[in-house]
């Protein structure tokens, strides 16, 4: 790097190494003094001065693709077997063997689902003793007292495919197109397909309308022998109407009385 010196004072000679391309010597003995030179500016050194390095902006992170929102999954229908072997199984009884209700006469009852179908005989006579015990029921109404049984019952629920339901209604000269619940003399038979899927002109889902299976059949079993229609425009149907063969103007309903205790009634029609 170039210096200026005060005088007389030598420049050092560094090993040859150049400054501003320039290269200081040591004066030679007996030679005049020089004179003393101005002091000159001092040379720019050449070494280049690191520019600035440009700022690099970082670059912005992706931002996150929004997840797609979950799609509600239908439900598929449950599948139903159009027949089975006409054989069944009996649900065991209530550990506790309890009785539904508090007054009138005590009917007692089997369930029966038919084998090969995806029931559980245990749950779906569960589901029966609630629906039984519903505070819209008979029961809660003193229309009778219920309770589960294994063996000599009053009657039967039987839960079958829609063929053997055909078999065993037939069998009361009653035709049910592969669609449709009977009575028989030994109880009711219920077609697996209205069980599983409902019915189209029911506006509840499935489970709520085997609360009008059991209701509009055991209704038969406890002695109320024919069928309703809607008693008006608007009106909740009887629970002893044919609801699958159409409403007539009516609301579709699963149970024999209303909210506030009143039975649900309209014209005997058969």
């Amino acid at each position: 790097m170039g210096v200026s010196l005060g005088a007389g004072v030598a420049l050092a000679h560094f090993g040859g190494e150049r400054d501003g391309g320039d290269t200081a010597s040591a004066p030679v003995a007996g030679a005049p003094a020089a004179p003393e030179p101005a002091t000159a500016a001092p040379t720019p050194s050449r070494e280049a001065t690191p520019s600035p390095k440009p700022t690099v902006k970082p670059k912005p992170k992706p931002k996150p693709k929004p997840k797609p929102r979950p799609t509600a999954t239908k439900k598929k229908p449950a599948t139903v077997p159009q027949s089975g072997p006409g054989t069944f199984t009996t649900a065991s009884a209530s550990a506790s063997g309890k009785v539904t209700g508090t007054s009138g006469p005590l009917r007692r009852y089997r369930v029966q689902i038919e084998d090969g179908v995806a029931l559980s005989a245990r749950e779906t006579a569960e589901e029966i003793e609630a629906i039984l015990a519903h505070p819209r029921g008979w029961a809660a109404h003193g229309r009778g007292r219920f309770q589960l049984v294994r063996s000599d019952a009053d009657f039967v629920i039987r839960i079958a495919t829609p063929d053997t339901a055909d078999a065993l209604c037939a069998r009361q000269g009653l035709d049910t197109h592969g669609e449709l619940n009977c009575e028989t003399t030994d109880g009711v038979v219920v077609n697996l397909k209205r069980w599983m899927l409902g019915s189209p002109t029911f506006a509840g889902p499935p489970e709520e309308y085997r609360h009008l299976i059991i209701n509009h059949e055991v209704g038969h079993e406890i002695g109320i022998r024919q069928h309703m229609d809607c008693g008006g425009p608007g009106k909740l149907a009887p629970a002893m109407m044919q609801q699958i063969k159409g409403l007539n103007g009516c609301r579709s309903n699963a149970f024999p009385y209303d909210e506030d205790g009143v039975y649900i009634t309209g014209p005997i029609v058969s």
